[in-house]
């Protein structure tokens, strides 16, 4: 991965990235030790993560430390964000990644499968900002990024939970970033298009879907994990001191 830019105050800032393990979440991490930056990643994927730990820590600028944590608890994410606030440093950057978007059909939900849905995807979005608040307010700086998405935007229709959380998450950023600014702390969301990731090539990204993007995008391009934590390293820097309550997409024009 190579930097398209540099940006000298995320240099030694602690970072705490959710979902770093892998996808989008593991190119932020890559990203942000690039610029230097002290990055702590929660994630349930230990082998991914411990791999990716090493890798990054082997490459010597940075540093990446790998915390296991199921999200979905919101006691213990607290706990975990506390402790690096404590061991690591004050958070100044917080990443809320992690998310599971995995197709569901209208008539199968259930009030289980729903309640679980939404713990993955929005929950623990809340309750990483709720948990870093007061470390940012002692640093009177901070910068909070929410992962969104545009599948709702283009009313893709086989993950109705899923785009709910996504188009919640931009709700949530409009109505923090009020409050939050009060103490110099800035709150975005920024939201990916048909990212070409492990996982989605996998699952998803068929000759047909493929097909459906170039009659979509305006650009007729791959987006990468690397093309998101480009706009995240632009998000979290002072290049973008000015901006919060905003959503910046990143999907070749599809939305």
């Amino acid at each position: 991965m190579t930097l398209k830019a540099v940006y000298p105050d995320l240099a030694n800032k602690v970072v705490f990235v959710t979902g770093g393990a892998s996808g989008i979440g593991a190119a932020l991490v890559r990203a942000f030790c690039q610029q230097g930056s002290r990055v702590v990643f929660a994630d349930i994927l230990e082998e991914e993560a411990k791999k990716l730990e090493a890798d990054v820590n082997r490459a010597g600028k940075g540093s990446a430390q790998f915390m296991r944590c199921d999200l979905r608890d919101a006691a213990a994410l607290g706990n975990v964000i506390e402790k690096v606030g404590a061991e690591t440093g004050k958070i100044a950057v917080l990443v809320n990644n992690a998310g599971n978007d995995d197709r569901h059909e209208l008539s199968k939900v259930t009030h289980e499968y729903w309640n679980t849905r939404i713990e993955l995807n929005l929950r623990h979005y809340f309750f990483a900002c709720q948990a870093v608040l007061p470390q940012m307010k002692e640093l009177q700086h901070g910068s909070i990024i929410n992962l969104g998405s545009i599948i709702w935007r283009i009313k893709q229709d086989d993950a109705p939970i899923y785009s709910a959380c996504k188009a919640a998450i931009h709700g949530m950023t409009r109505a923090l970033a009020p409050r939050f600014g009060a103490h110099g702390v800035r709150v975005n969301t920024l939201s990916p298009g048909a990212v070409w990731t492990e996982r989605q090539i996998r699952l998803w990204y068929t000759p047909e879907m493929e097909a459906k993007m170039n009659a979509n995008q305006c650009l007729h391009v791959k987006v990468l994990p690397e093309d998101v934590a480009d706009m995240a390293m632009f998000l979290a820097s002072d290049a973008s001191s000015k901006c919060t309550a905003q959503e910046f997409i990143v999907d070749a024009g599809w939305a």
